[in-house]
């Protein structure tokens, strides 16, 4: 979710955040941010001996991924969650085909140097 973001939040360059940041950079409650949790499980904050939990930067950035499809494209959770499963796909095709795509040059080029 680099990239291609549908937000402009700029997020601070730090291992871990705690759940008011989380809260105040994302502009939803605590409880939401709980909730989300609950139903998303691809966001599996730490937690510190005390509890509290710590978010990763990819934690933020799924979290305002799901902010944006459920507050401004009007997607329920299950379709949030649809799409998110599917842009997890769609991410690995591409993966793998970019990943064939490099081989397949490689090999041409050693079949280059061999003959």
């Amino acid at each position: 979710m680099q990239s291609d973001t549908p937000y402009q939040t700029e997020l601070p360059d730090k291992l871990y955040f705690k759940v008011g940041e989380v809260s105040s950079i994302v502009g939803v409650p605590a409880y939401v941010l709980r909730f989300w949790e609950s139903e998303f499980k691809k966001i599996n904050p730490k937690r510190t001996p005390s509890g509290q939990r710590l978010y990763r930067k990819r934690d933020v950035e799924l979290i305002l991924w799901i902010k944006h499809l459920l507050y401004e494209k009007k997607f329920t959770i299950e379709g949030a969650k649809q799409h998110l499963k599917s842009m997890s796909s769609e991410k690995t095709e591409k993966l793998s085909t970019d990943i064939l795509e490099e081989i397949s040059i490689e090999l041409q080029k050693i079949r280059d140097l061999l003959a």
